[in-house]
């Protein structure tokens, strides 16, 4: 057969026929407690993938082989990638990657944000990515200073009541 007629894969695309994950083009800031769950998440994924290659004929488990196969190579380019930051040797008074932050609403309704590397971001928990809107807004910003979260739904303004740093 002709070699013209086979597919091979492109750039994005590996062997196993699963396109890479999309990594970031920002650096990869982690908390120490975000480089441990992404160490602990890529250690799962090795054991999944040592059930599912245990049986290599078993052409169900191919193609779940295949997404776990691709994220350990996303969560490895990660991991060495990472720049650890210990949130703690942060400036106390400032906002800065780790802080977390307890701002007020225009309606003095209280929230309170966690800026963290863009593998720990979870807007649900309070943790915000340091490249998020509400992050930059915030960045450097001390105790009582008003910022302007630009967001899809209008300007927001906050001010600043709180800043802490947990310790890792």
């Amino acid at each position: 057969m002709s070699r013209a007629f086979v597919k091979e894969p492109d750039g994005d695309e590996v062997a196993d026929g699963q396109p890479e994950l999309p990594i970031s083009p920002h650096p990869n800031y982690l908390r120490p407690q975000g480089l441990a769950k992404l160490k602990d998440r890529l250690a799962k994924l090795q054991q999944q993938r040592c059930v599912l290659a245990a049986d290599p004929d078993d052409l169900l488990k191919r193609t779940p082989l295949a997404q776990v196969q691709r994220e350990i190579r996303y969560l490895e380019a990660r991991i060495e990638q990472a720049i650890l930051i210990d949130p703690s040797a942060q400036p106390a008074v400032r906002v800065a990657f780790g802080a977390s932050v307890e701002v007020a609403d225009e309606a003095d309704q209280i929230r309170r944000f966690t800026i963290v590397g863009e593998d720990e971001a979870d807007p649900a928990a309070g943790l915000v990515s340091w490249v998020s809107p509400l992050a930059r807004a915030l960045q450097d910003a001390a105790v009582g200073d008003l910022i302007v979260w630009e967001r899809p739904m209008g300007d927001l303004e906050l001010e600043v009541r709180a800043i802490s740093y947990e310790a890792p």
